[in-house]
């Protein structure tokens, strides 16, 4: 009896095995498909906005209806996840996400294509959070969750770099219209896989969702976006300029307000106020204005000014991609526990700035090897000192209840900061473009001098927000004694939590992300509740320990 059931055991442990990693594969190319968006529209742009014929102060929106989208509507995503089914959440999302995009492909207007982009943004925003949801409820052995991890984040952080050159072939060699038409292709693999392997499975008490907060905030953040825009066409001081930008800052104080006050708050105003936390956010929200910016603008110098082909545009940008994932492996694995997070997040601060400095000597006529390089190499290693070390500070100190909030909320900075960077960045270095003409007699160079003119006047912007960022991450971020002292508290203010929920996290210093998944894989199995996910994998989502009420396949 005993020499029968043993193989029929073993064979359902195996079975069991490659399941787990099968449903690995389906949300990494999931999360692929996400991540690729974020580049590979960006080299396609220039060829879509000749197809198009939009003009100059619009192209920005199809980078901005994205990831305004996505940012604002993420903690959304994380919480509709909680509230039904993660694999069907994720299904929808992976379907909806490949209708966009073939809307946006198939785009015969400006309007469609930024309506596409936006309902891109959207989808992904469902798609992201139940992606690491189902990830982190799959696998449960907290070795087998930091490979799982590790995999899912080399993903997220070589799709940036992939975007990049895959967007280049596909605008040289097919049509621009082919970096969206491709997410089809990875979103019938993902939808195939997660109908086969993917278990549905509901939640036992599932979270109220909170609308006022919702319609509150995404308004707020449309109207500040769609304020910058304006002003290059409608200037400054028209009224829809000002109404828009007075009155979207009043809509995001009614949001913290309703917060405030509410029982099931999308946004616990309690994850932000945390001058610790607060200072991660700033420090992300200031790097994302500099790097969606410097997408932006050097895509437009070197394909326009330079006359590179899209394919070696999206080939020029790996050096600062590279930079990226080895100083945020670095900064994390060996920077952290040495120096503390204040002097990683300010000297990524300041060698952004000075990366930017370099970028504001750019002309119509330098090369890329002697002005453009050296600026992305220090961009590179700059951004990677900010990324990591902000992420996991991020969540530093927060509950269990808040850690998944607090975490997505990483990514919406990203996002958002993103959005509103170069919706203000594109109309100043527009008007200055327009000012340089009117000033300067025209010739057959004028349009590209002035272009240029245009986008050095965006990077001494974003070099100064980038110095105000060094100073603010100075004044905000703890040193490393300072988070010693907390980690030497944290044991002795542990047992005075009351509730499983309200339980400080089991890493309150910032520590590496495989490292934060198998502390939380301990908590989890002492205490119910909520699970800390690792930081430096964005677009996280409140991941519920509770019961879940099985449902059909």
């Amino acid at each position: 009896m005993s020499s029968t059931t043993a193989p029929v055991t073993q064979e359902h442990q195996t079975s069991q095995d490659d399941r787990r990693w099968l449903i690995l594969v389906i949300v990494a190319i999931a999360q692929l498909m996400v991540v690729l968006d974020a580049t590979i529209v960006n080299i396609a742009l220039p060829s879509a906005q000749r197809a198009l014929g939009f003009p100059n102060s619009d192209r920005q929106w199809v980078v901005t209806a994205y990831a305004l989208a996505f940012g604002s509507l993420l903690l959304v995503g994380g919480r509709i996840g909680d509230m039904y089914s993660r694999k069907w959440v994720f299904i929808i999302g992976l379907i909806g996400f490949a209708i966009a995009s073939a809307i946006g492909g198939a785009a015969g207007s400006f309007g469609i294509l930024v309506a596409a982009r936006a309902l891109q943004g959207a989808f992904g925003a469902l798609l992201a959070p139940s992606a690491l949801g189902t990830l982190v409820s799959t696998f449960r052995d907290p070795r087998e969750r930091g490979k799982a991890f590790g995999v899912f984040g080399s993903v997220a952080a070589g799709g940036g770099g992939l975007g990049l050159i895959l967007g280049g072939l596909l605008t040289q060699y097919l049509s621009w219209r082919w970096c969206l038409y491709v997410n089809l292709l990875f979103a019938l693999i993902a939808v195939a896989g997660a109908l086969v392997y993917i278990r549905s499975s509901r939640p036992a008490q599932p979270p109220r969702f909170d609308w006022p907060g919702t319609v509150l905030a995404c308004a707020g953040l449309f109207l500040i976006v769609y304020g910058f825009s304006h002003a290059e066409t409608g200037g400054w001081t028209s009224a829809l300029t000002l109404g828009s930008l007075i009155l979207g800052p009043v809509l995001l104080a009614g949001f913290a307000a309703v917060e405030a006050r509410s029982r099931h708050p999308l946004l616990p105003l309690r994850v932000i106020i945390d001058r610790t936390r607060g200072g991660s956010y700033v420090a992300v929200g200031i790097s994302g204005i500099a790097i969606f910016g410097t997408f932006l603008f050097l895509t437009y110098y070197l394909q326009l000014i330079k006359g590179e082909s899209p394919l070696t545009t999206g080939l020029l940008f790996l050096p600062m991609i590279g930079c990226i994932l080895i100083t945020s492996n670095l900064s994390s694995i060996v920077g952290m526990p040495r120096f503390g997070p204040r002097v990683l997040i300010a000297t990524g601060m300041l060698l952004g700035a000075l990366g930017m400095a370099l970028l504001t000597q750019v002309t119509a006529t330098s090369s890329y090897v002697s002005a453009v390089l050296p600026a992305l190499l220090i961009l590179g290693l700059g951004f990677g000192l900010i990324f990591a070390p902000a992420i996991n500070t991020a969540t530093y100190g927060v509950s269990r209840a808040d850690s998944g909030v607090a975490s997505a909320l990483v990514n919406t900075m990203q996002q958002v900061g993103g959005s509103i960077g170069t919706s203000a960045l594109s109309t100043i270095a527009l008007t200055a473009t327009a000012n340089y003409l009117i000033a300067h007699h025209t010739g057959p160079l004028a349009p590209a001098i002035a272009a240029t003119h245009g986008y050095v006047v965006a990077f001494v912007i974003a070099a100064v927000l980038l110095g105000v960022g060094f100073v603010l991450a100075i004044l905000l971020i703890p040193s490393k004694r300072r988070v010693d002292e907390l980690r030497s508290a944290a044991p002795a203010q542990a047992p005075a939590a009351e509730a499983p929920a309200a339980a400080p996290a089991a890493a309150p210093v910032p520590v590496p992300a495989h490292a934060q998944a198998s502390s939380a894989q301990r908590a989890a199995a002492s205490q119910p509740g909520f699970e800390a996910i690792p930081v430096a994998l964005c677009s996280c989502s409140p991941v519920v320990n509770e019961p879940r009420e099985p449902a059909a396949m």
